[in-house]
């Protein structure tokens, strides 16, 4: 007798339930973040298993390493085998949409850069949207300060450093080298750079965005970027947030910019964006060394550097390698 009662209620319950989700969806970021985190997870675990074998033998790593009082604050460092004197360093800001990644998602990729005589780091950064816009920016600025600091006792040397980053690492460490560059820049945002022009050598820019102008709101990966740049911004009308146009690099970058390495696939949906900075850069009569791949090549899609049993992504590495040879023998 009391089944459909009983029916009844659970229906109504589950149609509250199903509102109650449509409207979390609607007024927050947070149901959508957590499924691209743990989307984006499950790629870097695969990822990091691919490049193992890639790996050269003898890399010392040291992981973990405290450069401020956040539970994000932390460092991976790695050398290359026998390494006795202070080495130029690669600082590298991993992606993840400003939501999600870790360090631990490039882990294998800076231990194979190492393996050709750089002092590696993977810097962790608080995401979105538990930390807003400019928190990544001044953690990894605060990063850099700390390992200029040790520089000695981390055997780097602290006028040669090399910022990197890939995805939304590579919007990052941009933004970074603007702030070093670039005065009147970092006083808009409010953040003293930790690194001087000269000691700021050159950076790695690969499959990230620099331009939230220029970006597809409305097309097949609409819902995502808006999403992420919700969470990153902390406002839901993030287009019109005076502070976070600051981060269309390309809008603001500056003959001062460091000489750069700049590549992303041909069938990433952030490509544009990354042929857009490189035109731009060059106007400016920045050093740029890009790598583009034309239509008719194999689909390249969004992180193809890092799957090295590519052609193409041995190619990356490869360029990025006489990249750095060429801009630190400057």
């Amino acid at each position: 007798m009391r089944v459909f009662p009983l029916l009844i209620w659970t229906g109504g319950v589950l149609v509250v339930l199903a509102a109650a989700i449509a409207i979390a969806f609607v007024v927050s970021p947070w149901p959508s973040v957590l499924i691209i985190q743990r989307t984006f997870a499950g790629g870097d675990t695969a990822s990091e298993a691919a490049l193992e074998k890639h790996v050269p033998p003898g890399i010392v790593s040291v992981g973990n390493v405290a450069y401020g009082l956040g539970p994000d604050e932390i460092f991976d460092i790695n050398y290359p085998p026998g390494a006795a004197s202070q080495l130029p360093a690669i600082i590298w800001v991993h992606g993840g949409g400003w939501v999600a990644g870790s360090k631990e998602g490039v882990a294998n990729y800076l231990r194979i850069l190492a393996g050709y005589g750089y002092v590696t780091v993977g810097v962790e950064y608080s995401t979105a949207p538990g930390a807003t816009y400019p928190t990544p920016v001044r953690q990894v600025n605060y990063a850099l300060k700390y390992l200029l600091a040790h520089a000695a006792e981390l055997g780097i040397d602290p006028n040669a450093i090399i910022l990197a980053g890939d995805s939304a690492g590579a919007q990052i460490a941009a933004q970074l080298a603007l702030l070093s560059t670039d005065a009147d820049y970092s006083g808009k945002i409010g953040i003293a750079p930790a690194l001087t022009r000269a000691q700021l050598r050159g950076i790695i820019l690969v499959s990230g965005a620099y331009d939230i102008n220029g970006l597809k709101l409305d097309g097949p990966f609409g819902g995502f970027i808006n999403t992420v740049l919700w969470a990153y911004s902390g406002v839901k009308d993030f287009l019109n947030d005076e502070q976070f146009k600051l981060v269309s690099v390309t809008q603001y970058a500056t003959a001062a910019f460091p000489p750069a390495f700049i590549s992303s696939g041909n069938a990433d949906p952030l490509g544009p964006q990354a042929v857009a900075l490189a035109t731009k850069l060059e106007t400016l009569g920045v050093p740029v060394d890009a790598l583009f791949f034309p239509p008719d090549h194999a689909p390249l899609e969004h992180e193809y550097q890092f799957n090295l049993d590519t052609a193409a992504g041995q190619e990356a590495l490869d360029r990025m390698v006489d990249y750095l040879s060429a801009t630190l023998a400057r």
